[in-house]
Order: structure tokens, then C-alpha cells, then sequence
């Protein structure tokens, strides 16, 4: 009788796609992602530990840091079934990804499932007959350096989060969170916003060129830039640093009136080539993509997030298209070097391919070189076209595909020209000289063979040409005579820095050596999930939370932010991973400090923080104009010094905040008021006020009304405005809510609008409105038609979805846009995600969809009482065991 084994991976998608090349001898289950890990809240700690004090954290730092392990509840069916199915197999195969988070879910699986039958490691790197079967033949034991690596990962992420968070409640906002590499992500994006908020503009003229070669020339009209005044050189904006200073010695800046009157005299001038240059170059092909820069490649050309990107690639290697998508390597298989070759010599011809095949090596510190990098799986590449994808997924595959035939396709050739041109004019004023010459030059590119480009063009993060970009100039012999057929004058004005961009961010984190290329994608849905960060078009722009945040840490928490040692933790995770470091060393030195190191543990930086102004750490003056920016409990403010306060645009960048910004904010300030008129019933004046939360009306009570007497108030609809409401409209808003009637059963019903928008309300059942007026005129028979309709799980019925976007990439459940009692969301049956206000439902992309639902599902459940602490199956780490 055969045996029977039981191989357990992570995802429904991957048990589906390797059950299909594994024979009826084998069982292939799903353990849908981790299984356990350390206690979320005080409810889910077991017993016997809550009164130490360490129980918190669910990690024992003065043992040794043993962890305590829970099952999550959604994954204990899970593990009953798995724990059923084991009872019938005679092995085991923990065939979770090969990487170090994939190495945890292997040990976890085994540690919570206890089997009683052999137990081997599956790992292989793409999804095809021929890796399966491999994979197979040769298991391994679990790598426990990998484990250890993980683990000491996600306890120094956990001692960071709960002895660093506390802190942030206390002295800037409550339910805040630090993270030992989001905190580091957010201040890169803060740093670059100070430079940019400090950034001194400079202006600078020059002119807008386009010469004339004459009619025997092709092409005739050509470019050309103004490079020399007399003996001195034409500033550009790269000749100014940051504080609007020239740094450009022997230049000269042209106002609009020189560069009128050198425009003027060009055109006039003679002008006459001087030298052309030629040379030919050379460019190579770009590496096959890894996990960093297939993350900005797709941010570039296909406009996704960095968690966009990695959730189609992960849905790719699942189904079998891709190799696996987190990896440092950039090398490719002996199978793969032919694959590539074998398609760019049908698709392009021999003249494409190289003599050699292209041997990459990673330049990445501690890559991870077992494994491949990023390209179509098997061993022979299949033509997007003939993948049957779709929409994302087809694009993405497409860049992948078109990235690895490049890697092993021939140079690119082409020549470079550059001619510079002498131009003799009339006495011309420039500033407080004369000048009867100036210099131009016109530069150029021609492509004679394209190449690797080809297959493929790598795009840029700035407004400069990609590589492929050509500008042809004419032939031309020296001394030829030349016209200026355009000389237009041009005023400009130097930039600040630009902002991060998803792809640029990654791209500074890998260069910084901080964090692994894996965990990106989450650590920027992190800070803009806790709002620390916000998109502008592509844009990363910091909140001014995040800059209060950044210097409460920066301040008081120096070590835990610095680039170097956070660069240099990662360098120890990796020693462990690689068996040349302990992970209880690496542990108590960044805890309690190493033995002879400046740098302090961090149980002495939240032990021994001493004073924290927490009204001065939240405060940034504007200057010297006496108005101040707070950031307050209920959002970011500004401050006169005769304390006029304003709200801040939440979408207003923090370099936008200009003194004359905060004076025009301050000019209506928040306890402007304005009177409607009196309410005859109560005798009270009734007024419209700009609030915190928006605009409202209320009524004024008399000095002497009694403390427990509130006034009655209410907002106004999204149709009105401050400026326009009346008094009768004003008292119909402080009679809500409306009675509409009562049902058959004496329950009252009411008509009323909400944060969320207009609904009715009986007893503890509410439906939603479809319109604001709906509140004022719906009648008792029409309310009762909809709470006629059925319900599921306490709401109302579910109405067709509005809109249908193809399975989530993490839970592999369908995502539909719904409209709901708080306005649209998108679902995909377990997390809920509200559209914001930038969102419309008519325009909103699946890809918009899924990282709706990813932010949300990142940010977790909203915290709530525990009704009732529940009994979870616990573990404590054991020590590793030796290899």
C-alpha cells in the first residue's frame, strides 16, 4: 500500500495549482496564511501570566525573551482540520515559501500540529510540474537560523511597538503607533519635506532655442541651448543650492531684460558652427528584477502601489506564472538563460541575442542568492498573449517577461553628437555689462540598434527622458553658417527637492540597507494607514502628526531612528539567518544595551526619558510671525499669538503652510458666528458657526441657563453653506431628529443625519436614506416599505453589489463595492473598507479596491470591549534545538 503524505502550504490558490501536478497520494491543504503569533491584547494572554509584568508584550524579556504563541480564533478550525487530516498520512511536507517568514509558518505549523509521522521541508521557487516534483524528491529539515531569524524580527518589532507606543499616546495623540522601520520610513519622508519647507527659490532667465540649418539640411530646425555670454557661463538651476544661492563660479544670471535683449540680438546675429563631436556608445542591459525594483518599475510604468504590485505577483507565483516574488537575487537558471534566448531568437532574430548568455550578480548586501530572480516560470516563457490573463495581472506579467528577454538580449548602440555654436552679435546689455558674443550648444542622440531596448525601456522617478529618448540633429560641417529660427526668453524658478514616490522611497530604503525588500510594500501601507503619510498624485507627503511624531523619537529615542543603526540591526538579522549570530545576544543587546556601546537599550530609553514638553514637541512656529502649527487630539491647527486659532486643511501639505496661508486661514476663524434671527417657541437666538467638524447652527442659552441644559445643535447638510442658511432652515436642522411615526408595534420611528450621512432609526435598527431631503419629507408608509425589506445579521438586506473587481489577492474572496449605511465601501466578505472622500464610486479601479481593504485590514479591528476572555491554545518558545 502506497503512503500517503499531507503537504500544507499558505494559500487556497497554491494548494489548488500543486494538488494539479501531485498524484491521489497526496493530500494538499491550505493553512491560509500564519497560524499563531504573539498575544494582540490583554484578553488573549493566558491566565498563569497575566500578573507578570512582561505580559503585555507576550515576550519574557528577563527569560531569555521566550515568546508566548496564541492560535488565532479565525484559524483554530483550521488547525482541527489539519490536525484530522494528519491522522491518515504517513508524512508531513511544510511546503510554505522558502524565505524566512515561510521558514516560521513551517515551525509553527509543526510546533502547534505536533506529528507523530516524519516531517520534511518542501521548498521550492516557482509553481510548475517539474519544480514540484523536484521539490519532492529533495526535502530538507527546517532551517532553524531561518526560524531564529524570523522570530528575533518579529520580537524586536513587538518590544519596539509596545514600550515606544505608550510614549506617543501620552505626549502627542492617543492610539498612535511606532514601528521599528515605518518610525524610520516616516522620518525619510519628513526629513525631505524640511528640506523642501527650507528651500530658498532662486529665479533665472534663459532662452528657448531652435536654430535653422537651412534647406539642405535634415532636419532643417534643431534645438540648441544658450550656454555662453561672452567669456562667462549661463546659469541653470542646477548652479543654485537650496538656500537660493549661485555656487557656479564665473556665471552670470540673466534677468527677463537681458535675456529680451540677447533674444533680439540672436536673431539678428551671425552664427556659425564651431565643432561637432561624435562618439559612439554602448548601453547594457538592465539586471533581471528583484523584489525592490520590480516594486518601482511597477510603480512607474503601470502607476501601482508598492502593496498593489506585490499582491498581483504574489496571485502570478501562485498560479504558476512567475518565480517566487521575494528575492534578492538577480541571477537567473542555467533553464531560464535558454528559455529567455530561445524567445528573443523567435521574436526579434539572432542579431538580437549576444554571443554569451548574461550572468548577473546581486550587489545587494546578504542577497539571497539560492534563489532566482523574478521571471515567467518553467522552462519555457509564455507570450503574454498566450497566458489568458487579464487586466492587472497581464501587465504585470507582461513587465516581467519583457524585463527577463532583455536581461539576455544584445547592447544597444547609438552615437552621441554635440556641437557647439559661435554666435557674434551687436552690443547687447546684459546686468551691468556689454557683450558681443555668446556660446550655444545643441546635443543629440541617434539610435543605429536598439537592442535589449527592444523588449524593453526602464522608466525614471523624474521628469528627464528615459533612455531611449533620441533628439536628431542634422549633419553639419564646422564653420557652417546657421539661423535662429525661434529665440523666445524663459523665466524659471529653481525646485525643492522633490518628494518621495512610492518607487523612490523603496528605493532609498534598500539603498540605506534598511528593512528587507519583502517587507516594503507593508511598511508604506503602514504609515499611510495611521496617517503619517498621505498621497498627493504620486507624491508621499507627511502629515504634521508625523512631524510631532518624528520629533518625540528623534529627541528622545535618537538611536532607535538613526539610519546607520537601524541599517546595522538588519545586518545582525541577517548573521542570525546565516548561523553567525545568536538570536538571544542580538536580542538583549538592543534591549538592554551591548556590553561597551554608546548606544542605549531600549529598556533604559523608555525608563529614563525625563522631561517631554508634550504642548512644545506638538508646536512648529511659521518664522518669526508669531503664528504657531499645533497639532491637537482632533487635528492640526494654527495659532496667532492673540490666539486666533484655524483649522488646517487635512489635503494641505505641510510646505504649503506659508505665513500668508495660516493669515488667510486665521481670518475666519472658528468662533466667527452668525446670527439668524430668534426662534419665536424658545425666544432664543439661533446662529451658524464654523466648527471643528464642519459648520452647524445652534442657539445661544442665557448666562444663567443651568450647567446640565445643553443647547440644541446641528450640522449642516453637504448642500449648504454657511453663508447662504436661513433661519428656517437653521430651525428645521435643530428639530431633528424628525419623527417620521411609529410602526404597527408602537416603536417610534425617526428620520435623522448622521456623520455618515441621512437615516432612519427604530429602536436599535437603522436603515440608510438615500438623500438628505429624504429626512424631511419621507413618509411613515415609505419608511415602513424599507424596513419591510429583509435583513442579514441584524442589517438591512445586502442590495446587488454596484460594482464586481475579481478576487482579493490576500484572501482570495471576491471584492464588490456596496452601498451601506455609511456610505459606499467596498468588501470582500471579511474586512470593509469606507471610500474616502477622493474616491468616487463610479471611477474606483479594483486596484483602488484592494489597497482600500489592504489599509484597512492593516489597521486591524477597532478596539472594543472584551465581552468575555476567552481560552486560547498557548505555546511558549522553546529553545531552538541544534542542527
Amino acid at each position: 500500500m502506497a503512503s500517503k503524505r499531507l503537504v500544507i502550504v499558505e494559500s487556497p490558490t497554491k494548494a489548488t495549482k500543486i494538488a494539479g501536478y501531485l498524484g491521489r497520494d497526496y493530500i494538499v491543504e491550505s493553512s491560509r496564511g500564519h497560524v499563531r503569533d504573539l498575544p494582540t491584547k490583554a484578553a488573549e494572554v493566558p491566565a498563569k501570566y497575566k500578573g507578570e509584568a512582561w505580559a503585555r508584550t507576550g515576550v519574557n524579556v528577563d527569560d531569555d525573551f521566550q515568546a508566548i504563541y496564541v492560535v488565532s480564533p479565525d484559524k483554530k478550525a483550521t488547525i482541527r482540520d489539519l490536525k484530522a487530516k494528519l491522522k491518515d498520512v504517513d508524512e508531513l511536507l511544510l511546503a510554505t515559501d522558502g524565505d524566512r517568514e515561510g521558514e516560521a509558518i513551517a515551525w509553527h505549523l509543526m510546533e502547534e500540529l505536533k506529528p507523530k509521522v516524519p516531517v520534511k521541508r518542501m521548498v521550492f521557487h516557482e509553481i510548475t510540474q517539474s519544480a514540484i516534483e523536484e521539490a519532492v524528491r529533495n526535502p530538507r529539515e527546517i532551517d532553524v537560523d531561518l526560524v531564529d531569524a524570523q522570530e528575533t524580527r518579529r520580537i524586536l518589532d513587538r518590544l519596539y511597538g509596545y514600550e515606544v507606543s505608550p510614549v506617543l499616546w501620552k505626549k502627542v495623540m492617543p492610539k498612535l503607533s511606532a514601528g521599528r522601520v515605518q518610525s524610520v520610513a516616516t522620518r525619510l519622508v519628513v526629513d525631505k519635506e524640511r528640506e523642501r519647507i527650507a528651500f530658498v527659490p532662486a529665479s533665472y532667465w534663459d532662452l528657448d532655442l531652435v536654430l535653422d540649418g537651412g534647406p539642405d539640411t535634415d532636419p532643417r530646425n534643431f534645438p540648441a541651448r544658450l550656454v555662453e555670454v561672452g567669456e562667462a557661463k549661463v546659469a541653470q538651476g542646477r548652479d543654485f543650492n537650496a538656500d537660493g544661492e549661485l555656487t557656479a563660479g564665473n556665471a552670470v544670471v540673466l534677468d527677463e531684460a537681458s535675456a529680451r535683449a540677447l533674444a533680439e540680438a540672436l536673431v539678428d546675429g551671425e552664427l556659425a558652427v564651431a565643432s561637432v563631436e561624435a562618439k559612439p556608445y554602448t548601453r547594457r542591459p538592465y539586471e533581471p528584477f528583484r523584489t525592490t525594483t520590480l516594486q518601482q518599475e511597477a510603480g512607474r510604468k503601470l502607476g501601482f502601489s508598492s502593496q498593489r504590485a506585490m499582491s498581483v505577483a504574489q496571485e502570478l507565483y501562485e498560479k504558476g506564472f512567475i518565480t517566487y516574488m521575494r528575492t534578492d537575487s538577480v541571477s537567473l537558471s542555467g533553464e531560464a538563460i535558454n528559455a529567455a534566448r530561445k524567445a528573443v531568437r523567435a521574436l526579434f532574430g539572432e542579431r538580437f541575442l549576444p554571443d554569451k548568455p548574461r550572468v548577473y550578480a546581486s550587489k545587494v548586501k546578504n542577497a539571497q542568492e539560492a534563489h532566482e530572480a523574478i521571471r515567467p516560470a518553467g522552462d519555457s516563457f509564455r507570450h503574454p498573449d498566450d497566458t489568458g490573463l487579464s487586466g492587472d495581472a497581464y501587465r504585470l506579467y507582461q513587465l516581467v517577461w519583457r524585463r527577463t528577454l532583455a536581461s539576455q538580449m544584445a547592447d544597444a548602440r547609438g552615437e552621441s553628437v554635440s556641437i557647439r555654436i559661435n554666435a557674434t552679435l551687436a552690443a547687447t546689455r546684459v546686468g551691468d555689462g556689454e557683450t558681443t558674443s555668446a556660446g550655444l550648444v545643441a546635443s543629440g542622440r541617434t539610435i543605429t540598434f536598439p537592442g535589449f531596448l527592444k523588449a524593453y525601456v526602464q522608466g525614471v522617478d523624474d521628469d528627464s527622458a528615459s533612455d531611449d529618448a533620441q533628439s536628431r540633429l542634422p549633419v553639419l560641417a564646422e564653420g557652417q553658417s546657421l539661423a535662429v529660427a525661434k529665440a523666445e526668453p524663459a523665466g524659471h524658478e529653481t525646485r525643492p527637492p522633490a518628494r518621495y514616490t512610492e518607487p523612490s522611497l523603496v528605493a532609498k530604503l534598500e539603498e540605506l540597507e534598511i528593512g528587507r525588500p519583502s517587507t516594503y510594500a507593508s511598511i508604506i501601507r503602514t504609515i499611510t494607514a495611521r496617517d503619517y503619510v498621505f498621497k498627493k498624485g504620486s507624491a508621499l507627503v507627511p502629515t504634521w502628526l508625523a512631524f510631532a511624531v518624528t520629533r518625540l523619537l528623534e529627541e528622545h529615542f535618537t538611536e532607535l531612528v538613526d539610519y546607520a543603526f537601524t541599517a546595522e540591526l538588519e545586518d545582525q538579522l541577517d548573521e542570525i539567518a546565516a548561523g553567525k549570530a545568536k538570536r538571544l545576544q542580538v536580542l538583549t543587546d538592543f534591549y538592554r544595551g551591548a556590553e561597551g556601546d554608546t548606544h542605549h537599550g531600549l529598556e533604559t530609553l523608555v525608563t529614563e526619558l525625563g522631561d517631554i514638553d508634550a504642548r512644545a514637541l506638538s508646536t512648529f512656529p511659521l518664522g518669526d510671525s508669531g503664528i504657531d502649527v499645533r497639532v491637537g487630539r482632533y487635528g492640526t491647527y494654527v495659532e496667532a499669538a492673540d490666539g486666533r486659532r484655524a483649522n488646517v486643511p487635512e489635503d494641505m501639505a505641510p510646505d504649503e503652510l506659508t505665513v500668508a496661508v495660516a493669515e488667510e486661514l486665521l481670518s475666519q476663524p472658528l468662533d466667527e458666528e452668525r446670527e439668524l434671527g430668534v426662534d419665536e417657541a424658545t425666544g432664543l437666538m439661533v446662529v451658524a458657526k464654523n466648527g471643528r467638524f464642519g459648520p452647524y447652527v445652534t442657539e445661544l442659552l442665557p448666562e444663567d441657563a443651568p450647567k446640565s441644559r445643553k443647547p440644541r445643535t446641528g450640522s449642516l447638510f453637504a448642500s449648504m453653506s454657511l453663508d447662504s442658511i436661513d433661519l428656517p432652515t437653521a430651525l428645521k436642522l435643530l428639530s431633528l431628529p424628525r419623527v417620521v411615526g411609529t410602526d404597527e408595534e408602537g416603536n417610534e420611528i425617526t428620520a435623522q443625519n448622521g456623520r455618515y450621512g441621512p437615516y432612519l432609526k427604530r429602536g436599535t435598527d437603522s436603515r440608510s436614506l438615500t438623500s438628505e431631503a429624504q429626512i424631511f419629507d419621507i413618509t411613515l408608509e415609505e419608511a415602513l416599505a424599507i424596513y419591510a425589506q429583509p435583513k442579514t445579521r441584524g442589517r438591512a438586506a445586502a442590495a446587488a453589489p454596484l460594482k464586481e473587481f475579481g478576487a482579493d489577492p490576500v484572501s482570495g474572496k471576491p471584492v464588490v463595492l456596496k452601498s451601506g449605511r455609511f456610505g459606499p465601501y467596498v468588501t470582500d466578505g471579511e474586512t470593509n473598507a469606507t471610500l474616502r472622500r477622493d474616491d468616487s464610486p463610479e471611477a474606483i479601479t479594483p486596484e483602488r479596491a484592494f489597497e482600500l481593504i489592504a489599509e484597512k485590514r492593516a489597521k486591524g479591528p477597532s478596539t472594543r470591549p472584551a465581552r468575555k476572555a476567552t481560552t486560547r491554545k498557548t505555546t511558549t518558545r522553546k529553545a531552538a534545538p541544534k542542527k
